[in-house]
C-alpha cells in the first residue's frame, strides 16, 4: 500500500506505480461524469441482535437506509421524514456522501430493494416495494431465484444503457454478513477479514450465522452465483452484479464505493464471467473506500484473495479523508474505528479529492451540517 501525491492510498493489485498512475487518470479524467447510485436494501439478517451497527436495535435498522438515502438526496432539513438512528458512537457516514456530493455538484440516484415502502423522495424503481427484505440468511433461502434474475436483468439492462462512469454506494444493515456468506461459498475463508459497522466486528457471531446459512442452503457442486445470492445473499448484490456487468459491457469505468459488500459483488461477477475476459472487465474497476476501513490492512488482504483466486489485478483505492482535526465527538468517534464507511463515503469523498477540495473544506462542512442536523432533531435520541 502507497499513497499518491493527493494522499491516495493504493492498496490490492502489484502492478507498479507507473500502472497504477495511468489507471487514477481514468478517474481524474471521468471525475465530472460519475452516475452516482446509491442502492438501498433490507435484508431480514440486520434482524439479528449486534449484527450490525447500523441502528442500535432491530426495530432501527428497518428505516437506517432510507434515513440515509433522505439525507444524501437533502442533508440537514427540517422537513425530514426519517430521524438517523441513534448510534452508540459516531455519525452515519451519509454526512461525508452528503457534503461531498454537494461540493462537487452531482445529484445521486436513489435504488430501492426490499425496503418495504415507496419512499417519498425521487428514486428509480426497479422491482415491486410490498417483496420487502430478503429473508434472514440463516434460513438458507434467502430469496427465490426469481427474484434475483429479475434483479441481475434489470441492472444489467440500466448498466448496458450508461453513457457516463459509474459509481456504485449502498445503505444495507446486515450486509456485512451477506457478503461473508457469499464470499465463503465460493471458498474463501474471510471470516477474520470482513470488516463491520461496529467497533469490534461480531466475527463469532457472524461466522455462527454465515454456517447455519450454508448448512440449511446445501449448495452442491454445480452451483452458480445467482444460486448463492438466492440462497444467502441480499437484493443489493443481484441488482449490482448486473449493473457492474452492465456498465462494463457499455465501456464505462465502474468505481464500487465501499468495502467488503463491494468485493463479494466483484467476487459473484468474475464468477459469472468464467475464464474469459476477466483482465479487460477489470482494467477500469476500482474497489474506493475511506482511509479507516483500511488501517488494520484486512481489506486489502481481502482484495488479494480475490486477486490470487481469480488471477486479476483490481486495484483499491482509499480516501485520505479524516476528522483529526474536528472538535465534534461524533466524527473524531471515526478515528477511533467507529462506523468506517457506508452510503459512498470513499469513493464520493475520493472524487472531491481528486476534484481538488481539502480535507479542511470537507472537515468544516461536515461539522456545519452536524451541528445543523443536531438542531433540527434529525438524529434519535432514542435507543429504540
Amino acid at each position: 500500500m502507497y499513497s499518491t501525491e493527493l494522499g491516495l492510498k493504493i492498496f490490492g493489485s502489484e502492478f507498479n506505480k507507473k500502472v497504477h498512475i495511468n489507471r487514477i487518470k481514468v478517474l481524474k479524467k471521468n471525475i465530472n461524469n460519475f452516475k452516482i447510485f446509491l442502492v438501498i436494501a433490507g435484508t431480514n439478517t440486520s434482524q439479528i441482535p449486534g449484527i450490525s451497527a447500523a441502528g442500535i436495535s432491530a426495530k432501527s435498522r428497518r428505516t437506517t437506509a432510507l434515513a440515509d438515502a433522505e439525507f444524501l438526496l437533502n442533508g440537514a432539513s427540517k422537513d425530514h421524514k426519517y430521524k438517523l438512528p441513534f448510534l452508540n458512537a459516531g455519525v452515519t457516514p451519509a454526512l461525508i456522501s452528503y457534503v461531498c456530493a454537494k461540493l462537487i455538484n452531482v445529484y445521486p440516484v436513489i435504488i430501492p430493494l426490499g425496503i418495504g415502502v415507496k419512499p417519498y423522495f425521487n428514486h428509480l424503481v426497479v422491482e415491486d416495494k410490498d417483496l420487502g427484505p430478503s429473508n434472514c440468511l440463516t434460513s438458507g433461502e434467502s430469496m427465490p431465484k426469481e427474484r434475483v434474475l429479475n434483479l441481475y436483468e434489470r441492472g444489467l439492462a440500466m448498466g448496458k444503457s450508461s453513457k457516463n462512469p459509474v459509481l456504485i454506494s449502498e445503505s444495507v444493515p446486515g450486509g456485512t454478513t451477506t457478503a461473508q456468506a457469499v464470499m465463503e461459498a465460493f471458498g474463501l475463508h474471510v471470516s477474520n477479514l470482513v470488516g463491520s459497522s461496529l467497533f469490534k466486528a461480531p466475527r463469532a457471531l457472524r461466522r455462527e450465522v454465515v454456517q447455519r446459512g450454508l448448512l440449511k442452503a446445501n449448495l452442491k457442486t454445480d452451483f452458480d452465483p445467482f444460486d448463492v445470492v438466492a440462497s444467502v445473499g441480499d437484493p443489493f448484490q443481484a441488482f449490482s452484479m448486473g449493473l457492474i456487468v452492465g456498465a462494463r459491457s457499455a465501456k464505462q469505468p465502474v468505481m464500487l464505493s465501499g468495502g467488503s459488500q463491494m468485493l463479494a459483488v466483484i467476487l459473484l461477477v468474475l464468477e459469472l464471467l468464467g475464464v474469459n475476459n476477466k483482465d479487460v472487465f477489470i482494467e477500469d474497476v476500482f474497489i474506493a473506500t475511506t482511509g479507516w476501513l483500511v488501517k488494520d490492512n484486512s481489506l486489502n488482504d481481502l482484495l488479494n484473495l480475490i486477486n490470487e483466486k481469480y488471477n486479476v489485478n483490481l486495484l483499491g483505492l482509499a480516501s485520505p479523508l479524516n476528522f483529526k482535526s474536528s472538535k465534534y465527538k461524533e466524527l473524531k468517534d471515526y478515528e477511533l474505528g467507529h462506523v468506517k464507511e457506508g452510503v459512498g463515503a470513499g469513493g464520493i469523498s475520493i472524487l472531491a479529492f481528486l476534484n481538488g477540495f481539502t480535507n479542511d473544506e470537507i472537515v468544516s462542512l461536515c461539522q456545519q451540517n452536524l451541528v445543523k442536523m443536531k438542531h433540527l432533531g434529525q438524529i434519535s435520541l432514542n435507543k429504540d
